[in-house]
């Protein structure tokens, strides 16, 4: 990354972090940047970095929020600055860590007893049992609440069966947070340990982004987990959405640190490269673009910020976290091609990393709800009616 000023921060936004944020946010820095001539190659390769986890452990972030259980608990602003920097350096990199610790263990943490999380979190926080957050099915991504996957109760045990896909995490996880209808139709969440028998992970070959993060289609076949591995406060879908509620802020500092990292990385080719006698960076049209995306980074800062103080607050709704997802993807994609364009044919190459976030940007603007259902969930919010096809009540 550059060197010189971060203009990025025009606002001195950063001054508002404390000594324990900005010594994370140092530490992230230090160990991506370290870790990102390796990166390439196994984005390259379609292979994930699991190795890199002692490494992640040693930062002191893993658990984020969750005070006690082996965890640190951190700010809202804190695990959003982690957040930020591992995007900066790679989208795998952050959902290695973010689909471990800010969804899986905060899916525990949010939905689990004290036993529960005395079970399960200590592991996770020491990353030694890896985990991963089984929702999305092959046939239903955006509509969730049609959610097929089943688990029967026999009284001695819970029996899952049905099928999950795009699961990050999900070949080497070893805590699956799956979640599935119970025998009465209500949607619950489970933890699945493995090894077990009848669950089959295979990666989903074939990516054109976020390559060094292996995806998973998982198969459940009766698979059996013991009676207190549903998560004892998992009774309804809207139970599952306030996970996904908490989530969205930290995807919208995602989406600043691919913006941010494609706006660096644009604006040192074009102060370094020479055409028609001059620097790129001392043409107008190159000038008016580079002010535009910086002006892009600036709101999506703000908006980001405040949805930290709204989390630490408890006044994150699913509206506001949808709207920033929304806002702050679109930015980052249209920065990410911005970025592509002005460094010319040397933008397709993966060892001046941005084509590498601008395909990983195209991961962000779909997960987690598109941009059409982000949009609809704020219209809700406007008008009072919900627009969904069959007027599920999407939350």
């Amino acid at each position: 990354m550059s060197a010189t000023p971060d203009i990025t921060d025009l606002l001195s936004l950063n001054a508002r972090f404390s000594e324990v944020e900005r010594a994370i946010a140092k530490r992230v820095r230090a160990l991506g940047e370290s870790l990102l001539p390796e990166l390439s190659g196994y984005w390259e390769r379609g292979e994930t970095p699991h190795h890199f986890a002692p490494a992640i452990h040693a930062l002191g972030i893993v658990g984020g929020t969750i005070a006690g259980y082996g965890c640190p608990g951190l700010s809202h602003l804190a695990v959003a600055i982690a957040t930020f920097e591992f995007a900066r350096i790679d989208g795998s990199l952050q959902t290695l860590f973010s689909g471990h610790s800010s969804l899986a263990m905060a899916t525990i943490d949010l939905l689990g007893s004290d036993e529960q999380k005395q079970r399960w979190l200590p592991a996770m926080a020491r990353m030694e049992r890896i985990g991963a957050f089984a929702m999305t099915e092959p046939e239903h991504g955006s509509d969730a609440m049609a959610l097929e996957t089943r688990a029967r109760c026999d009284g001695r045990s819970w029996t899952i069966t049905g099928r999950k896909r795009w699961i990050g995490n999900g070949v080497r996880a070893d805590n699956l947070i799956v979640f599935a209808r119970d025998d009465d139709g209500d949607v619950g969440a489970f933890v699945v340990e493995r090894p077990v028998e009848g669950l089959t992970a295979t990666v989903i070959g074939g990516k054109g982004a976020y390559r060094a993060m292996t995806n998973a289609d998982i198969v459940f076949e009766n698979v059996r987990v013991p009676l207190d591995n549903r998560l004892a406060h998992a009774k309804t879908f809207a139970d599952a959405t306030k996970a996904l509620t908490l989530t969205r802020y930290g995807v919208a500092w995602a989406c600043l640190g691919h913006a941010v990292a494609c706006f660096e990385f644009a604006r040192d080719h074009v102060l370094e490269r020479q055409q028609f006698g001059a620097p790129l960076g001392s043409f107008q049209l190159v000038q008016d673009r580079l002010a535009r995306m910086l002006a892009d980074i600036v709101t999506m800062h703000l908006l980001a910020l405040r949805l930290c103080e709204l989390a630490e607050s408890g006044g994150l709704t699913p509206a506001i976290a949808a709207l920033a997802k929304m806002n702050n993807a679109k930015h980052a994609r249209r920065i990410a091609a911005d970025a592509r364009e002005l460094l010319g044919a040397d933008g397709i190459l993966l060892e001046r990393h941005v084509i590498r976030h601008q395909s990983d940007m195209e991961v962000v603007y779909t997960y987690e709800g598109t941009d059409f259902v982000q949009a609809l969930m704020v219209g809700r919010a406007i008008t009072g009616i919900s627009a969904f096809a069959g007027r599920n009540a999407v939350s």
